[in-house]
């Protein structure tokens, strides 16, 4: 395909808003229908299209007509399985929003119906695609701290976004916070080790946000702080530190890559890259300068200046536009699969599981046969 790629945005809350500025900023692309239920979501993304936009109060309205070649599935986490499962039956390509499910069986349904398909299905974990973060990456791959042997990941933060209908506040509706918000950090300890885990543990609760929120007599019920530990086959280890009521941060987003030659440091908003290599500062003495010295340590701010689009992500969810229609265009597969998406909700829902039985949780415990 070299002509413009129609898209179909299903789901017009804030996230499909996102998706529509992005499609508009990176050219070659044109939104020309939208679907929500909410009358005031249409009507706030049909603002951001042109005068042809077909506006449609369902996802089944719009994949019966013929006036896209991709659709961005964007609705609440509970109904993007029955989405998909109408967006599969179609030839058009997908890319659909972190979480891929909130439940084991819907992901495998999926995964079984979109086998033979000619549509790509691309999942959205954009997080891999923020600058520091993709160079963070590129240079853990190529060498530059030995071999892997720790990830964290901590993320100190504001609580959850209002939604429509506060759909948001109840595990039922998200899959838990640990699905809803971390799913996508789970992709990321995947592929900076690029092993699949094997075991978790996690502590967490909801200790201080929306304990005061009533619904019809049902108090919100998701977790707003956790620490989670994730094993790998090869011995390597990854963890979450989660709190969301800790706004008053300056870069709430920190990731570390640890190896046996070095560290790794990606932090955000302030877009650092922090990189060390042991023998830089005397490791083949008896134990080197001690820790905190700084030496050694090149720090550089890291950014993309092809993003025409920042956006809430850091110009990510851009890049990761790009690179679909890209796909789209040159005819290769996703970047990232079902499969792999499924595997970070996997691993959500077993981090849940620890902290409701106080125990180690085996993945294999959830994974379907044969994964």
């Amino acid at each position: 395909m070299t002509s413009t790629i129609r898209y179909g945005i299903i789901g017009c809350g804030s996230m499909g808003r996102e998706h529509i500025e992005n499609i508009r900023a990176m050219g070659g692309g044109r939104v020309t229908a939208l679907a929500d239920t909410d009358a005031l979501s249409r009507e706030r993304a049909q603002a951001l299209c042109d005068e042809q936009v077909k506006v449609f109060d369902s996802a089944e309205q719009l994949l019966e007509t013929n006036v896209c070649d991709a659709v961005v599935i964007a609705t609440p986490n509970f109904t993007h399985a029955q989405v998909m499962r109408l967006a599969l039956a179609t030839e058009l390509h997908i890319l659909v929003e972190k979480p891929l499910v909130t439940r084991v069986e819907d992901g495998v349904d999926l995964v079984q119906r979109a086998q033979g398909r000619k549509g790509i299905v691309w999942v959205a974990q954009e997080y891999r695609y923020m600058p520091p973060v993709a160079e963070m990456i590129r240079m853990a791959h190529e060498g530059a701290v030995g071999t892997l042997h720790q990830v964290a990941i901590r993320e100190h933060r504001e609580p959850f976004y209002p939604k429509v209908g506060d759909w948001n506040r109840f595990s039922a509706n998200t899959g838990g916070t640990l699905v809803e918000k971390c799913c996508h950090y789970f992709n990321l300890m995947d592929l900076i080790l690029r092993e699949q885990p094997t075991r978790v543990f996690a502590s967490g609760g909801q200790r201080v946000n929306h304990l005061d929120e009533s619904y019809g007599g049902r108090r919100p019920d998701i977790l707003d702080s956790a620490y989670v530990i994730v094993e790998y086959p090869s011995g390597a280890r990854a963890m979450l530190d989660l709190c969301m009521f800790a706004e008053n941060s300056v870069d709430n987003e920190h990731i570390v890559v640890v190896g046996d030659e070095g560290k790794l440091e990606s932090l955000l908003p302030s877009l650092t890259l922090r990189h060390g290599r042991r023998e830089d500062w005397g490791r083949r003495q008896a134990w080197g300068q001690p820790s905190g010295t700084g030496k050694g340590v090149s720090v550089r701010r890291v950014w993309d200046t092809n993003i025409k689009y920042p956006g809430q992500h850091f110009g990510a969810s851009y890049i990761e536009h790009l690179r679909f229609a890209a796909a789209i265009r040159e005819g290769r597969p996703a970047e990232i699969s079902l499969e792999e998406g499924l595997r970070s909700v996997i691993t959500g829902l077993a981090a849940h599981r620890s902290i409701d039985t106080g125990r180690a949780v085996e993945l294999r415990e959830l994974l379907p046969p044969g994964w």
